[in-house]
């Protein structure tokens, strides 16, 4: 979930009163929500594309990975041209780019056209989501933004229980003859009636003092990402090369000289793509940790259970979705609960409770999937789900507030970026894992009837190096302040700075 940074955006006086900002308001939530629903969509419709496109297993995992790991590059970056070049032009820029590479993923002719436009499709949803919050923050008063993030909670909550539902109602009603492509040109009537009424309706704002571009720095994240991702999602059906063992290995080279270059960056002229010195404060370090890892975990899972479901099972879009159903609705109560009333009463051991609870939910339905087999029902499920939901919810909602507690106020902003970023990238790795843990165990020549017993023990081979993900995220939270941010002094402010690192942005005619 990427729109995570609500309480850390900045607070300027709106640039006008009228009732144009509720249009403003619908239209840039209507594009969190394509981004939330985009996500969630494609791993329903996986299994229909792997059969209708020919596409290796490898190439699935890009459709997926390749547009997490463009979102996470871009992410930083897209923040930053909103800010120079004004929040209104990018955003438009980025919903008029995602639009058309989903018109682009709706008529690709093959697998590798497909991996092309998600990775578009990413780059795209880079520069629209970082400026939803301050569009937001530009357009409303602050005794109104109380209201305006409890719709933005509600937007998230819906993404997560819908995307998967209409991912199998479009892929199961092959509308038109076209199989899965209604899943990506459903985009297209949203996106250009958000790009017209976006042009009327929102107010432009840009950030006074807004940081140069660090152009380099992206390229260096991108470059180290691609030289790990690579060998794992190819290592497998090219029979671990000796150079994808070199290039994973030249991957920990190019992190060593983006920290190099980036420290240097920040001593030449203070706009650092990464500000190294908030790594010095150990709660952020640890979050940051918990962040990426817990982004692996979601990214090994999701996969996995799709393809176990759909083709290891046998079943229909349509009953995955469905199946998942329990899943999202316990996420989103949780979320509800643990930020509301529990971690104002119990602090960082209602995280830790979460990762438990998420680890024994998983554990109950690795148990599940070995005993049943494939007999297995939706309603077997149903117990698992459950609890991995809510062990779920108790973790994301309160998460980054708890890493962004000890952090100074003047860096925030930056902050709160690097996390999103670090998650999305955790999730593209975790997604480039599903080669070695779940496909690692499968043999690549099967029988009809071998594919469905193969499938169950690399489901239940991949929930075991879940459950050991979700184990360490439990140990690093120990490194977490045991009370929330509003009890830290010189925290991060719930209105010190925006999403992007700037100070107040100053809105323009």
């Amino acid at each position: 979930m990427h729109s995570t940074d609500i309480a850390h955006a900045p607070t300027p006086e709106p640039a006008t009163g009228d009732r144009r900002r509720w249009f403003a308001l619908a239209i840039v939530m209507t594009a969190a929500f394509m981004d939330l629903v985009d996500v969630t969509i494609v791993n329903i419709a996986v299994p229909s594309i792997q059969r209708d496109e020919g596409a290796t297993f490898s190439q699935i995992q890009w459709i997926t990975a390749g547009y997490a790991l463009a979102f996470a590059a871009g992410l930083v970056t897209g923040g930053r041209l909103g800010d120079i070049h004004g929040r209104k032009r990018v955003f438009l820029v980025g919903i008029g780019g995602f639009t058309v590479a989903s018109a682009l993923c709706g008529l690709a002719v093959n697998p590798e056209m497909l991996v092309a436009s998600r990775i578009l499709q990413g780059a795209m949803a880079a520069l629209m989501v970082p400026q939803v919050l301050s569009i937001v923050h530009a357009t409303f008063p602050a005794h109104e933004r109380g209201k305006v993030f409890g719709l933005f909670g509600a937007i998230v909550g819906l993404g997560a229980v819908s995307g998967p539902l209409l991912g199998a109602l479009l892929t199961e009603g092959n509308l038109f003859g076209l199989e899965w492509r209604p899943i990506f040109l459903i985009n297209l009537p949203v996106g250009v009636a958000a790009l017209f009424l976006g042009s009327r309706f929102i107010t432009e704002s840009k950030a006074p003092r807004a940081l140069k571009l660090d152009l380099p720095g992206v390229a260096l994240v991108t470059l180290a990402l691609l030289m790990l991702l690579y060998p794992l999602t190819r290592g497998r059906e090219l029979g671990w090369p000796v150079w994808g063992y070199v290039s994973m290995a030249g991957a920990l080279v190019v992190f060593a000289a983006l920290v190099a270059y980036e420290r240097a960056k920040g001593a030449r002229d203070g706009s650092p793509l990464i500000e190294l010195s908030l790594f010095r404060v150990k709660s952020f370090a640890a979050g940051i940790a918990v962040q990426t890892v817990f982004g692996v975990g979601l990214g090994v899972f999701f996969l996995v259970w799709t393809l176990y479901m759909q083709i290891g099972l046998g079943w229909s879009a349509l009953r995955a979705g469905l199946t998942g159903v329990p899943f999202s609705v316990a996420v989103s109560v949780a979320a509800g609960m643990s930020v509301q009333q529990l971690v104002p009463r119990f602090g960082r051991k209602v995280l830790q409770a979460g990762a438990l609870v998420m680890a024994a939910g998983v554990l109950i339905y690795l148990a599940e999937a070995d005993h049943y087999g494939l007999g297995i029902t939706s309603w077997q499920m149903a117990l698992p789900l459950v609890v991995m939901g809510a062990g779920m919810g108790l973790i994301v909602a309160p998460l980054t507030d708890a890493v962004l507690s000890e952090v100074p106020r003047e860096h925030a902003g930056s902050a709160s970026g690097l996390i999103n970023t670090v998650q999305q990238m955790g999730h593209a790795l975790g997604l480039g894992l599903v080669s070695v843990v779940f496909f690692g165990v499968i043999d690549e020549r099967l029988a009809p009837a071998e594919v469905g017993p193969a499938f169950v023990d690399g489901f239940t081979h991949a929930l075991g190096w879940v459950a050991a993900v979700l184990g360490a995220i439990f140990l690093l939270m120990f490194a977490l302040p045991k009370r929330p941010a509003q009890h830290v002094e010189g925290a991060a402010g719930a209105e010190e700075a925006p999403v992007t690192g700037e100070k107040e942005p100053e809105l323009v005619p």
